[in-house]
C-alpha cells in the first residue's frame, strides 16, 4: 500500500484493498479448505457507528483510532489464520469500562486499551503513544507484550499484508 498521510481517506483506501483481497480469498475458500467461509469483512461505519461524543472523550489521546472509527466499525476475519478481529469502538469502550486499562510495561504510558484479538485469545493493545502491542498469552493478567507496530497505520498495513499472504500461501505470517 502506497504510504499516504494518515487521514480520513487512509482507512477507506485500506478497507478497499482488504475487501479486494478478501473477495479473492472467499471465492476459492471452500474449494481450498473443504468448508464454507464465515463472514470475512471490513464493516464500514454507518451513521449509528460514527464517533459519538462519548467515544471521542474516552479515546482522546488515541487519535489514530478515532480516525479509524470514523470510517470503519470493525474488522471480522474468522478464516484468516486462526482468526483476527479489530473490535468496534463500542466493544473497546465496553471492555475498558468493565476491565480498566491494560498494563503494558513496555510502553511510555503503560495504560493501553485492547483494540483487537485473534481466535486464540491473543490481544492487541494500543498505547497512548500510538504503538500496538501483542500479548504473548491469552491472559492479560501480568501479561508480557511484544510491540508489533509503531502506530495504528503500520498495524493495519501489517493486517493487510497478512491477508494477502494468506490468500497467496494459506499462511498469515507473524501477525
Amino acid at each position: 500500500m502506497e504510504q499516504l498521510s494518515y487521514s480520513a481517506a487512509w482507512p477507506a483506501r485500506w478497507s478497499g484493498e482488504v475487501t479486494g483481497a478478501l473477495s479473492c480469498m472467499v471465492s476459492t475458500f471452500e474449494e481450498r479448505y473443504g468448508y464454507e467461509p464465515g463472514a470475512n469483512e471490513v464493516r464500514i461505519a454507518g451513521r449509528k457507528d460514527s464517533v459519538t461524543p462519548a467515544i471521542d472523550r474516552e479515546l482522546r489521546g488515541f487519535e489514530d483510532l478515532l480516525t479509524f472509527y470514523e470510517a470503519i466499525d470493525e474488522v471480522v476475519l474468522p478464516d484468516v489464520g486462526n482468526g483476527y478481529f479489530i473490535h468496534s469502538a463500542d466493544d473497546v469502550l465496553r471492555r475498558l469500562a468493565e476491565e480498566g486499562p491494560v498494563f503494558v510495561p513496555e510502553a511510555d504510558d503503560p495504560h493501553g486499551i485492547v483494540i483487537a484479538s485473534d481466535g486464540g485469545g491473543i490481544s492487541y493493545v494500543a498505547d497512548r503513544g500510538g504503538a500496538i502491542h501483542r500479548s504473548r498469552t491469552a491472559s492479560l493478567d501480568d501479561a508480557d507484550f511484544d510491540k508489533v507496530a509503531d502506530n495504528l497505520p503500520q498495524f493495519l498495513d501489517h493486517v493487510r499484508r497478512s491477508i494477502i499472504r494468506f490468500v497467496e500461501t494459506a499462511e498469515p505470517g507473524d501477525l
